[in-house]
């Protein structure tokens, strides 16, 4: 009887190319958690449009060449930040620490104050998600996820991403400031341009398929209130190889980074906790584009990027006017959320920040049950942000605590 592939023994693998129709080595790659990836060669296909006397088609042609298809998971911290990368046309970047400061903490539940000196040179911004550490700290400050939803030169302000207190103290000399793992967002130059081999294997049935030249445009983000967190990454190539035997003879390990739940986490829109959107979801779309074909070849010759589109939609309780009027007043609003793998203070997380965003929409459905609304948003250029103010002058930041 002959075998037939089954997904559990397929193998997504994949390693980013040297540059353009250059093929990954096949010592260097990693193995990829999916939910599932549906890439393949694909083919246009030409009829031909001939009436004969037969009253029939006489011939079809095969095209131009192209790879096609989307990789989905669920979202786990240390997992998507390369794919992550390629979208946003950059590399990921640590924040150096902060050290040495002499810090008082103050405030309530929410809304901590952080003051210090040198916060916005340090590198800080509005939507960071940090942790204190070292000096003579309470034990009750230390290592503790703090979203900034406020930043000056001398006072942040914080809310702890699992809601519990923190102890008032201060000033404590000689503290750290981390910026927990490292950031990526979409730069306003020098961006990159990646391809990627993204390698099939069947291992039960001895096929490789090896997408060449392929490229990660879009992403799209759900975090249901119920449920998994997951994000999807259509997918672009060139064409493809195959053999009967793996491509990526020793591709390094897969992430073992826990997977996120929307039930564990929050979002901030204007600094502000808003603690009854029930599903949040985020698009960004790089517009990739082909020529169509060139004479004299069966291959594209590039894959083109284009302007971001970044959208998305919050499913909202309706509970007050504070969301709607951001929508009928065209008010524009930060947006922050954060998403981690447990409710312990120091989880790991991916956090997700749009520093200028107007709401398209406030649309309420109807029915025996609480009301909601639902808010289409176009998320901006924040263009007054930059390296000396509190935010970045970017669309959109995710920031990784398990990016290496």
């Amino acid at each position: 009887m002959t075998a037939i592939a089954t997904g559990v023994f397929k193998q997504l693998v994949a390693s980013k190319q040297s540059g353009l129709g250059v093929k990954a080595s096949a010592a260097g790659a990693q193995l990829f958690r999916r939910v599932t990836s549906t890439i393949d060669l694909k083919k246009t296909s030409y009829t031909s449009k001939e009436i004969r006397p037969s009253q029939q088609r006489s011939d079809m042609r095969h095209g131009v060449l192209s790879v096609d298809g989307t990789i989905t998971g669920e979202l786990s911290v240390g997992t998507y930040q390369n794919f992550m990368g390629s979208v946003l046309r950059n590399a990921w970047a640590a924040t150096t620490p902060i050290t040495g400061a002499s810090l008082t903490i103050a405030g309530t539940l929410g809304a901590y104050t952080i003051t210090g000196t040198g916060f916005i040179t340090g590198g800080l911004k509005i939507g960071d998600v940090i942790q204190l550490s070292v000096g003579t700290l309470n034990v009750n400050n230390i290592g503790k996820n703090l979203l900034i939803t406020g930043l000056t030169a001398t006072v942040i302000t914080v809310a702890t991403v699992n809601g519990s207190a923190m102890t008032a103290e201060g000033p404590i000399t000689g503290c750290t400031i981390t910026v927990m793992g490292k950031k990526c967002w979409i730069p306003t130059s020098g961006q990159t341009r990646d391809y990627w081999t993204i390698e099939h294997n069947f291992a039960d049935i001895a096929q490789s398929e090896q997408f060449r030249d392929c490229v990660f445009g879009d992403m799209n983000i759900k975090l249901p209130a119920t449920g998994m967190a997951t994000v999807d990454f259509p997918v672009k190539g060139i064409n493809m190889d195959s053999s009967t035997a793996a491509y990526f003879t020793t591709p390094a390990a897969a992430s073992t980074g826990a997977i996120l739940a929307a039930v564990n986490g929050a979002v901030y829109v204007q600094g502000v906790a808003v603690g009854y959107i029930t599903s949040f979801d985020i698009s960004v779309k790089g517009n990739m584009t082909t020529p169509g074909g060139v004479v004299g070849a069966n291959v594209e010759p590039d894959i083109f990027p284009g302007a971001f589109d970044i959208t998305g939609s919050a499913t909202v309780l309706f509970a007050n006017n504070t969301m709607r009027d951001y929508f009928v007043n065209e008010t524009e609003v930060s947006l922050s959320a954060v998403f981690t793998t447990n409710n312990l203070a120091s989880a790991g997380f991916i956090a997700i920040t749009l520093p200028r965003v107007k709401f398209s929409g406030a649309s309420k459905d109807d029915g025996e049950k609480g009301l909601s609304m639902t808010m289409p948003f176009t998320a901006l250029e924040n263009i007054n942000g930059g390296a000396a103010v509190n935010t970045t002058d970017t669309t959109i930041i995710i920031q990784d605590s398990a990016a290496v």
